[in-house]
């Protein structure tokens, strides 16, 4: 876990090359179609393309382009750590395994940003979601066209009631014009084996277009037994007459993940990072289960027969897209969400029967989620107003149970009729949301202006059906949360920019939240329960030269009323979390970006944070105070460094990359976290071009943790502590070995 090399000179060679400079291009239109983007699905490029000009907000992008280089089937929101400010983390090489996955962008985690897949709300994507689902489960990762990430203040009207901090919109790349099949089959590590292929029927007559995708992918688990596998469907037509357009989607997802074993620092020292669950080994897991360790445990927590995820999501939507005159344009959408999912855990600490000490123990979830989503558009002169409004109604319904087992079978299926329940419970979320916003164009378009404001409203309605589990009723109301911004063009090529906005985060319903108290503890707190709100100011400069192109921006974020869900028992057992007010979080930082094109054939993208995220107020847990004021923020790395180097000829490519990440505490105390590390990253290939009658054939290999890297990727797995002398908190998994994967494909 040392540091593989000095991280200080290395920042100081950056910042220095950097001299205060910054530009974004021009932004990708991934709703308009894009057929070099489909192509691109089959190789890289040579430079990373950023996003942001004319924004007044820190702005990047991620292109179609850009996405083809990773690993195909890896998470979107593991491309994106390569931006400023992001922190990405995950057990598995795809970053895809949910209950692993964490995102943060300047300190703000998962679940206190915004995430969209073409404007739907896709909720906080935690695991264990209550209002949306994981992008990748949303859509394959090939039919991605490009993602735009805002680290500060988010899009005024983003259909987000959780975006403290910044926000991810995903774009879906459009049918094509012409019509195709697009394939790629990749192998790998692990037995991996994924499968993509879509057909696009081209422009027909003029004004209709569609695309059908089907993705199936099966890996084995990096350590331990059991698979991580998906399948998908994914559809999209758009329709145009005249200048409007009816676009529309709908897209399926079935997902069965086994799981890794949550580790502790002092687990990993005493079993090493390869440990994981018992399975298939029955008779040890039942032995330890009656008290009776070997091979180093000494715990009934060490490990488990064995856990896993369930996942089904349907998503559709319409958008109908009106030019009502040369200046008035109307955009509509309405969509559908249907999730069920189920996550086991065999558990030691309730019996199945006299003669077995194991039972399988499910947190089971639904999701039913309405919406529409509409914005007006409307120039006038210099001035652009903007308008719209979000609804959604949620229904969620969320359950602790109980299901028998007799021996090491296969129970990675829904399964019903359990023998005893601990707790049930639904929410009905209604959201409502509207946004006014001018901006205004000055001195020749050089200065533009932006203000505006929203107003958010969400009830839920919790209901208790078994158990003891809070119920009740809950409002979080703002009725004006302001935005402001400038961006100022000294040249062509050089800008500088500024923004300033304050959010709210609704209450949350599901497994965490004021409702996974006891009612007595949710009764005793309600009434002093306040939505937490944050204020986040931007001030940056952007430019771009002959070779280099890059950005430099500093930030401060005001946290008020930041709610902490505390542990009070190992993750398994399932006891009512504490909820606590932490009071005031204060951010600042610096977040620098650049890349250098020496020439046609190779470039050099840099970027670099220092983020300085720390608690302001103590709090009481009980009748205890936790003193935690000027402690660093848990998972709030101080330091992220991405170094990247791309290589391309008319036929041959390569990228190497390497990312720093700082030290991260685990516990509010900071008297537990894990080392900083580096992990490097290599993709290669060869274009063949055509052969026969298949187009833009690609042979493509990625290395991911290319050095075969022991580290600790996700710390939070069950939450964090107050406080952790022993290490013996089991909230941390471990990051996957190296890995290699081939990948050929092409077009028809």
């Amino acid at each position: 876990m040392s540091q593989r090399f000095p991280l200080k000179p290395m920042c100081l060679l950056v910042l220095q090359a950097l001299a205060c400079h910054a530009y974004a291009a021009d932004p990708v239109d991934a709703a308009a179609d894009d057929s070099a983007a489909v192509a691109a699905m089959a190789g890289p490029v040579q430079t990373v393309e950023i996003t942001g000009r004319g924004q007044s907000r820190q702005v990047q992008n991620i292109n179609k382009a850009d996405l083809a280089e990773a690993l195909p089937g890896t998470s979107p929101l593991k491309v994106l750590e390569k931006l400023p400010g992001v922190n990405f983390q995950s057990s598995d090489p795809f970053g895809a395994y949910e209950w692993s996955t964490r995102f943060s962008i300047r300190g703000f985690n998962q679940n206190q940003l915004g995430f969209t897949l073409d404007g739907i709300p896709l909720g906080d994507m935690t695991y264990g979601n209550n209002n949306g689902l994981h992008i990748s489960r949303a859509i394959s990762s090939e039919n991605i066209g490009n993602v735009s990430v805002s680290q500060g203040a988010g899009a005024l009207g983003t259909a987000s009631s959780s975006n403290l901090g910044g926000t991810v919109q995903f774009f879906t790349l459009a049918p094509s014009d012409t019509r195709g099949l697009t394939f790629s089959q990749t192998f790998g590590s692990d037995s991996t084996s994924r499968t993509f292929a879509r057909v696009d029927t081209g422009l027909i007559n003029g004004v209709f277009k569609a695309s059908l995708s089907g993705t199936r992918q099966r890996t084995d688990k990096t350590k331990g037994s059991g698979g991580q596998d998906q399948d998908q469907w994914n559809s999209r037509f758009v329709f145009n007459f005249g200048e409007n357009s009816l676009t529309g989607f709908l897209n399926y997802s079935d997902r069965k993940e086994i799981d890794y074993q949550d580790m502790s620092l002092e687990m990993i020292k005493r079993l090493g990072y390869n440990w994981d669950n018992y399975q298939p080994d029955w008779n040890r897991a039942v032995n330890a289960a009656k008290g009776i360790f070997t091979g180093g445990v000494n715990s009934l927590d060490d490990a488990y027969y064995s856990a896993g995820g369930l996942r089904k999501d349907t998503l559709g939507g319409l958008t109908l897209d009106l030019q009502l005159t040369s200046s008035l344009n109307l955009k509509t959408t309405v969509y559908h969400h249907d999730n069920k999912g189920q996550g086991h855990w065999y558990t030691p600490y309730v019996k199945t029967d006299a003669n077995n000490p194991i039972s399988l123990r499910t947190t089971e979830y639904s999701i039913g989620r309405d919406g529409v989503i509409s914005d007006v558009t409307w120039e006038m002169g210099n001035n652009t107003l903007s308008a719209g409004l979000w609804g959604e109604r949620n229904n969620h319904t969320a359950s602790r149970n109980y299901y028998g087992v007799t021996g090491p079978g296969d129970t990675m299926y829904y399964l019903s009729n359990p023998f005893a329940t601990d707790w049930k419970q639904n929410f009905i979320t209604t959201t409502s949301q509207y946004y006014v916003q001018d901006t205004l164009a000055l001195m020749d378009g050089k200065l533009k202006i932006n203000a505006g404001f929203k107003s958010l409203d969400v009830d839920i309605k919790a209901t208790n059906l078994v158990g003891t589990r809070a119920a009740g009723t809950l409002n979080a109301e703002k009725k004006f949360l302001p935005q402001a911004g400038f961006n100022y063009a000294l040249s062509s090529d050089d800008e500088v920019f500024g923004s300033a906005s304050k959010n709210m985060r609704a209450f949350q319903p599901g497994v965490t939240g004021p409702f996974s108290q006891t009612q007595a503890a949710y009764n005793a707190g309600v009434g002093t329960l306040k939505p937490e709100t944050s204020v986040n100011i931007d001030l940056g400069y952007r430019f771009k030269r002959d070779n280099l192109q890059g950005s430099l921006a500093v930030y401060n974020a005001r946290f008020d009323d930041r709610q902490l869900s505390v542990a009070t028992c190992a993750g398994i057992v399932g006891c009512p979390s504490t909820l606590v007010n932490v009071g005031k979080v204060d951010t600042k930082g610096v977040e620098a970006i650049a890349v250098w094109k020496f020439n046609r054939e190779i470039s050099w993208f840099n970027s670099y944070t220092f983020n300085d995220s720390k608690y302001k107020s103590n709090y009481m847990d009980g009748t205890n105070l936790v003193a935690v004021s000027g402690k660093t923020v848990a998972d709030a790395p101080r330091q992220l460094f991405n170094t990247e180097v791309s290589y391309e000829t008319g036929a041959w490519f390569a990228r190497a990359g390497g990312k720093y990440t700082g030290k991260r505490y685990y516990t509010y105390m900071n008297d537990a976290g894990v080392p900083s590390f580096w992990l490097a990253n290599l993709s290669a290939g060869y274009k063949m071009k055509s052969l026969d009658f298949v187009k833009d054939l690609t042979l493509q290999v990625n290395v991911t943790n290319l050095f075969d890297k022991q580290y600790v990727s996700t710390i939070g797995s069950n939450g964090f502590q107050a406080t952790d002398p022993n290490g013996t908190a089991q909230t941390l998994l471990t990051g996957a070995p190296r890995q290699v994967f081939i990948t050929l494909s092409g077009k028809l």
